[in-house]
Formats: C-alpha cells, sequence, structure tokens
C-alpha cells in the first residue's frame, strides 16, 4: 500500500455515497434544496483523488502494477455508478446510454487483459483521457442542473432535456474513442487474435 494506492480505493470507498444521497435523500432526512450541494461534494472530493493518486504515483515514482489496474478500475466504478443513478429519481436518463458505457469499458478492459496475457501492455491514448473528463464533465453540469432546479426556476422537463443531451454527447465520444483504441492498437490486436 502506498500513498497513490491510498487515494484509489479513496475514491473507490467514497463514490457509493453518492447514490446513496440521491436516491435515499427522503430516508436520509435530506432537503431537496441542500442535495445537490451535496452530491457536488462526493464528485468534487472523488475527482480530486484521481488527481491526487496521478500525482503521488509520478511524484514519488509509485507507479506500479497494481495501480495501472486499480486507477482506471476506480475511474470507471466511479461514473459508471453515477450515470447509473441518474436513470432515477429527477434525472431519469435512459438506462440504454449506460451501458453504452459499460460496453467501452469491458470491451477495453478484455483487450488490455487479453494483450497483457500474450505479455505486452496496450499504451493509454489520448482520446480515452478525453472520454474520462467528458463524462466527468457531464456528471458535474447534471448536478450543476440540479440546482437551479431546486430554487423552482428550472422545470424537471428541461433538466431532464439538457441531462439527455449531455450524456448523448458522452456516449457517442465514448464510442469514439474505443473506436480510436482499437485502431491504434491494431497490430498489436492481431498479434492476440492471429498468432
Amino acid at each position: 500500500m502506498n500513498i497513490a494506492h491510498f487515494f484509489t480505493l479513496l475514491r473507490i470507498v467514497l463514490i457509493p455515497f453518492f447514490p446513496v444521497c440521491y436516491l435515499g435523500y427522503n430516508w436520509l432526512k435530506i432537503n431537496p434544496f441542500y442535495l445537490p450541494y451535496i452530491l457536488l461534494f462526493v464528485l468534487a472530493i472523488c475527482e480530486l483523488t484521481d488527481l491526487m493518486d496521478g500525482y503521488f504515483a509520478r511524484k514519488k515514482n509509485q507507479i506500479t502494477d497494481a495501480g495501472k489496474i486499480l486507477d482506471p478500475m476506480a475511474d470507471s466504478i466511479t461514473r459508471i455508478l453515477v450515470f447509473f443513478t441518474f436513470t432515477q429519481g429527477w434525472v431519469g436518463i435512459p438506462l440504454l446510454l449506460v451501458f453504452v458505457f459499460l460496453y467501452r469499458e469491458f470491451l477495453i478492459s478484455s483487450l488490455r487483459t487479453l494483450c497483457a496475457l500474450k505479455g505486452f501492455a496496450l499504451a493509454a491514448r489520448k482520446s480515452g483521457k478525453l472520454k474520462a473528463v467528458l463524462q466527468a464533465s457531464v456528471n458535474f453540469f447534471i448536478v450543476l442542473l440540479m440546482i437551479p432546479y431546486t430554487w423552482g426556476t428550472l422545470s424537471l422537463s428541461a433538466l431532464q432535456r439538457a441531462s439527455l443531451i449531455a450524456v448523448s454527447i458522452a456516449a457517442v465520444y465514448t464510442v469514439l474513442s474505443a473506436v480510436d483504441y482499437v485502431y491504434a492498437n491494431r497490430s498489436y490486436l492481431k498479434k492476440v487474435f492471429y498468432n
């Protein structure tokens, strides 16, 4: 256990508070007016731990095989769990869109595993990093939209429509990033499937 791993694991531990608060705010007796701020706090802490684990891994030369697996796994758990949460409650995005994010993660993780078994690693792509930033930004955008909704200055239909558009954009780019990843690593993938 090093400090980079600590921040990665902390992200995995903290993110379940997001759906618990969003879906159980009545049961937890959270005033709906304060709910978006609580959700923003949870998201901000999770994204901060993402920055911190990368920073300490590089600064203290703590880049490990475990970290290479845990960090992207924590990223996927964090962002996809938030998207799953948004299929319920006020936001109500279609579940089908979340399957796009899941499919991409399963596909890329499987390809990475197959290549690792053959003895070579697939490098991360800029498109994948941009995908992560876009997904995180969409999650923040939706929670920020909840603030005027709780004030009564944004209708539920407007909140849901804007959320659907934002998540759809993220889903389209997620597919494009998967295509870019597969195409850029096609020579390695040929070795997996044809050797």
